[in-house]
């Protein structure tokens, strides 16, 4: 694993350009470190992962480069412009599925439309176009048909199928994905792994994912960062080097096996440390 603790210099073509950043939450004595000099960089079409013990600041991270709240110190860029407000260009996707349970599904989908510019000013004279988007979504993570269904009349892994969908309906460049698939079964969290693959490799948009799932960002990712407990530092990262598409059979080969014990190693030694 590199020795990476506090710089991953971006390259040229970085579309998330993390470049030592901080970020202290409160003042005085209520004063708390969440992340301390850290730098991230991510390609576009690129898919990190995000690794550390609880507590370790992945989450903030999230809020950071979704403009959301910014940080204490340094920068991040999105496609080449500094982040200073929310983030048009990304989707999030999050450990709850958070449908609206008065709508149906199909319009739960369909939610950032009627918020993201430009689709908000076109929804009602394009609306049969952007229905037809959502359908093909729902059909491409095996929801084919029940767009019409209320959030409560679907499972927890079909929920979170149709979330993921609802980050992808306005065709973001990024999609950050905080702990999707945690609140999951095993079997259907390993099955969603196929569906994000699936759907990551026909569109190619360029993916955060924080987990504290191991076999999960050893599956997905092609880069993963590992971070220190708090204050959250990249202590190391890891490139996976499988190819796509990767199945559940080859999460018990060797040399699978071996990453994720080596992640497991790092993420110990900073909780012993802490």
């Amino acid at each position: 694993m590199d020795p990476a603790p506090t710089a991953d210099p971006a390259p040229p073509d970085a579309f998330v350009d993390i470049d030592d950043v901080s970020l202290v939450y409160g003042r005085g004595t209520s004063r708390t470190v969440a992340l301390h000099h850290a730098s991230i960089a991510v390609p576009r079409g690129g898919f990190a992962a995000v690794v550390g013990p609880s507590g370790c600041g992945k989450s903030s991270l999230m809020k950071l480069v979704t403009g959301l709240m910014p940080p204490t110190r340094g920068t991040i860029r999105v496609d080449g412009a500094t982040v200073t407000g929310p983030l048009k260009i990304a989707g999030m996707a999050f450990q709850n599925p958070t449908l609206l349970p008065w709508r149906s599904t199909l319009d739960n989908i369909m939610l950032p439309l009627e918020i993201v510019e430009p689709h908000a000013s076109r929804l009602r004279r394009n609306r049969a176009e952007y229905v037809g988007r959502a359908e093909a979504l729902l059909a491409s993570v095996g929801l084919d048909g029940f767009g019409n269904r209320n959030p409560w009349q679907l499972s927890g892994g079909m929920q979170q199928r149709a979330s993921l969908c609802r980050s992808l309906i306005h065709e973001p460049d990024l999609l950050m994905l905080d702990e999707p698939f945690a609140a999951l079964d095993a079997f259907t969290r390993e099955e969603l792994w196929g569906v994000l693959q699936k759907v990551w490799m026909e569109r190619r948009f360029t993916v955060v994912l924080v987990t504290h799932d191991l076999r999960e960002a050893v599956y997905l990712a092609d880069r993963i960062y590992v971070m220190s407990a708090r204050p959250g530092r990249i202590v190391a990262a890891r490139d996976v080097p499988f190819a796509r598409p990767r199945s559940l059979e080859d999460t018990f080969a060797p040399e699978f096996v071996d990453i994720v014990h080596e992640l497991r190693d790092h993420i110990s030694r900073e909780r012993a440390a802490a």
